[in-house]
């Protein structure tokens, strides 16, 4: 059986929970509510839980380090399951892309997002397969206080139809692979509908 794991990204905390800098913990439970499983248990510095969904066994992981040590707790979950990076799927918040739409990439640079440039440094590179989640960006001033910013009522209302859109995605990438994923979904904005 293959194995993978899903790491979505925040901060732990009632403080950060709703903020648009934990879009990949929002995911995960999100992913948790619609497939009845649990994210809970605590090993490698997470929450952790597993999924099986169509022959693949899923290792889901919600760092509890904070963003910028998360690459540790991810580090430590591959190696446990001696895995390699193409086997690592990493949910973020995405800031070079609007809110309402989720896009895949393979590989690339951390974008100054410190999650994934802790990734990067543990792993050395940053060949994995990324799902990202846009949240836009501020029109003018400071991205930090802007990502650690609770997500607008006006756009909560809409958070669960991206979710459920980038969850679709995930699945497309785990039975038909990542072009296939890609083409059909990476210029779709999930707030149409």
């Amino acid at each position: 059986m293959d194995t993978f794991v899903i790491a979505g990204l925040g901060n732990p905390g009632p403080k950060y929970q709703w903020t648009r800098h934990n879009a990949g913990f929002l995911f995960l439970d999100r992913l948790a509510h619609l497939e009845n499983v649990s994210v809970t248990r605590n090993s490698f510095s997470a929450q952790t839980g597993e999924w099986n969904h169509n022959g693949k066994r899923l290792i889901l992981i919600k760092p509890q380090t904070f963003m910028n040590l998360s690459g540790k707790s991810i580090m430590q979950a591959l190696q446990f399951y001696k895995l390699p990076i193409s086997q690592l799927i990493i949910v973020h918040d995405e800031l070079d892309l609007p809110f309402g739409t989720v896009r895949l990439k393979q590989g690339g640079g951390h974008g100054g997002h410190n999650g994934l440039r802790s990734i990067m440094e543990q792993l050395g590179k940053g060949e994995f397969t990324r799902l990202r989640i846009g949240i836009g960006r501020p029109a003018h001033g400071d991205t930090v206080n802007y990502v650690l910013g609770n997500i607008p009522p006006d756009q909560m209302e809409h958070l669960s139809r991206i979710l459920d859109g980038g969850l679709d995605m995930l699945e497309m990438l785990l039975d038909e692979g990542l072009p296939k994923a890609m083409s059909l979904f990476n210029n779709r904005n999930f707030l149409e509908g």
